[in-house]
């Protein structure tokens, strides 16, 4: 009897251990997952250093890939090289479709800005030069994907500047490619990431500028995955973040890199509902613009981008917003079939 009891009284105790043990791992796991990550393991991800000066050191090495103009090398899409400000050092790549080659019929225009949270990467790094040159194919269109100036060397809004200097650029002195096969009436600022935080600030000001813009014809803005911000967190920001792709203690610094310096997260190029934001919103629905925004529900941001397309709703302006179940923050650049997706919600955007 004093022996069952101890069993008894053994597997109690070993029950109530490892309950506990398992409600500690919970609690462990809960304040790990809901405590954002700090600063310096920001910088770490983004792998970069700040220097003594301000500006910052990059050690992220993601390969890069020259353009192919030769038209007798065996690809699908020619690519060159061409400079918009040399004194900047900001140029762009534009992706032409072989078989426009031997064809009268001109092809839409979309005028491209790549991500990296204003800080990092260029418009030659392979994963964009690829995303543009599949673009450019599945769509038949021209791509011109501009480099712009980096912060926290050029904070914001010099990315927006060099926007809308590329696109004077390539009204004014026009490649052979462009002024050959590019319909200019025909034209769509794009951006992924911090490219369409890019692409829509460039529409704001593209559409205070229209007449000076001509020949070029701005038709809308295609905004994939847009970089937005702001000092009250959402509801996605609060469930992803510690998100693999995009933490954010990440989003927190590649802001405070890029920002002017002395305002926060609520300033206007952070914040599209911010000050008169929504007005300036309103010219792009006057001018007859319409808007596709993209985003994955496993996106950190994915809260302030239906923001952004509920606000331009109210707003008036001829919105698409496509949202997508899973996903992460850049998937499109890492994965083709998501890729070819876009690519499709795209097509049917510029063909509508």
């Amino acid at each position: 009897m004093f022996l069952r009891h101890f069993k008894q009284f053994n597997l109690f105790w070993s029950t109530t251990l490892v309950f506990s043990l398992c409600f500690l791992y919970f609690i462990a796991n809960s304040i790990s997952t809901r405590t954002p990550c700090s600063e310096s393991d920001a910088y770490h991800k983004l792998n970069v250093v700040l220097n003594r000066d301000g500006t910052l050191t990059r050690l992220n090495l993601l390969p890069v890939s020259p353009p192919s103009p030769n038209p007798n090398l065996p690809v699908s899409v020619l690519s060159k090289d061409l400079p918009i400000n040399p004194s900047k050092q900001t140029w762009a790549r534009i992706f032409l479709p072989r078989n426009a080659l031997s064809s009268h019929k001109k092809l839409p225009l979309v005028v491209f800005f790549h991500g990296g949270g204003f800080v990092i990467l260029s418009a030659a790094t392979t994963m964009f030069h690829d995303f543009c040159f599949n673009m450019a194919e599945d769509l038949g269109v021209v791509v011109v994907s501009v480099q712009y100036r980096l912060a926290p060397e050029h904070r914001l809004p010099a990315a927006y500047e060099d926007a809308m200097e590329a696109l004077h650029r390539i009204k004014t002195r026009p490649d052979v490619w462009l002024r050959q096969h590019a319909d200019y009436s025909e034209c769509y600022i794009m951006g992924g990431s911090a490219g369409g935080n890019i692409a829509y600030y460039a529409g704001l000001r593209a559409a205070e500028q229209v007449k000076q813009l001509g020949p070029l014809k701005i038709r809308g803005l295609i905004l994939v995955q847009p970089f937005f911000g702001g000092t009250q967190r959402t509801r996605s920001e609060v469930r992803l973040m510690n998100n693999e792709h995009l933490p954010l203690c990440e989003t927190d610094l590649l802001w405070k890199l890029s920002l002017p310096v002395g305002v926060d997260r609520d300033h206007e190029y952070c914040d599209p509902m911010a000050g008169e934001g929504p007005e300036r919103a309103e010219k792009i629905g006057v001018g007859g613009w319409r808007v596709l925004v993209t985003g994955s529900g496993g996106d950190t941001l994915v809260d302030r981008q239906k923001e952004l397309v509920k606000m331009m709703e109210e707003r008036k302006v001829k919105v698409v917003g496509h949202f997508t179940e899973g996903g992460f923050h850049g998937i499109q650049n890492v994965d083709l079939q998501n890729a070819k997706e876009l690519y499709a919600v795209m097509k049917k955007f510029i063909s509508s």
